[in-house]
């Protein structure tokens, strides 16, 4: 590894497994000292133990103002100074395929996570880099925060709201030397993004390999997304390589944003053809 990191602290909230787990490893090997922050316990005590002493770990709700400030406060008290927060956290909410089955039961739950909890992360994180030379700040959206579609209304609600944000934050705390960006993960295979969640491992595992067929139809980039992908990307808004880098939303979705990957006109001519018989 390059130790693109080394000296710097970080936060990775929703550290515990998927797109935070992938990341709180590469920043850890590439010199960083992290925080990982979650609500799972166990996960997260576990994966601390197996990185050791660069790493430790706090139970935090990321939607209390309160538990984010003792994250904050934590890092600079363990590991002396915070460069890097990375507000991954999030939760997906209900699964409605139209809206109109939606009862928006859990609107407050998944607005506080994955809004709220990403604003106070920005908040606390700023306020001491602020008056510490800066830092770099990074955002979890999604795909379905950039591009229109059906169902999943308040998760995508959300997610469109972490980017216009982070756009804002970044005009806002630019002055203080402090990156605010965001990724948008596309087709990322993690546990929240499984609809078998509840099923044995063998239907799970057939149900992924179908739901892969129809996503990929969607993916100019016929390649299956990996959380590494998307700690990768951190990596780059982490480090010093994007110093000039702010308000940038990086999408890491093998293209599925850039357009449609049906070539419409080819078949609109191959249609044409067989009218007109050649």
């Amino acid at each position: 590894m390059s130790q693109e990191l080394a000296g710097k602290v970080a936060i990775v909230t929703g550290g515990a497994s998927g797109l935070g787990r992938a990341t709180v490893e590469l920043f850890v090997k590439e010199g960083a000292r992290v925080v990982i922050a979650d609500v799972n316990a166990q996960l997260g005590e576990k994966l601390a133990a197996e990185l050791g002493p660069s790493t430790r770990f706090r139970l935090t709700d990321v939607a209390s103002a309160e538990e984010v400030q003792v994250l904050v406060d934590l890092a600079v008290a363990e590991f002396g100074a915070l460069n890097v927060m990375f507000n991954n956290a999030g939760v997906s909410g209900a699964t409605h395929a139209h809206y109109v089955d939606d009862e928006l039961k859990d609107f407050q739950h998944v607005m506080g996570v994955n809004v709220l909890g990403v604003m106070l992360g920005t908040q606390r994180a700023s306020r001491h880099m602020a008056k510490h030379g800066g830092g770099s700040i990074i955002n979890t959206s999604s795909i379905a925060g950039y591009q229109a579609g059906l169902g999943l209304m308040t998760y995508r609600a959300s997610k469109a709201a972490v980017i216009h944000f982070t756009r804002c934050a970044a005009i806002d705390l630019a002055v203080h030397g402090v990156r605010v960006n965001c990724i948008a993960p596309g087709n990322i295979r993690t546990t929240m993004s499984r609809f078998g969640a509840s099923m044995s491992e063998d239907t799970a595992h057939r149900l992924d390999q179908a739901m892969d067929e129809i996503r990929m139809a969607a993916q100019p980039l016929k390649r299956q997304g990996k959380p590494e992908d998307v700690a990768h990307a951190a990596l780059y808004l982490a480090s010093d390589r994007s110093a000039q880098v702010t308000g940038m939303l990086l999408p890491v979705d093998g293209g599925i944003t850039a357009g449609d990957p049906v070539n419409h006109l080819q078949a609109i001519l191959r249609a044409r053809a067989d009218l007109l018989g050649r």
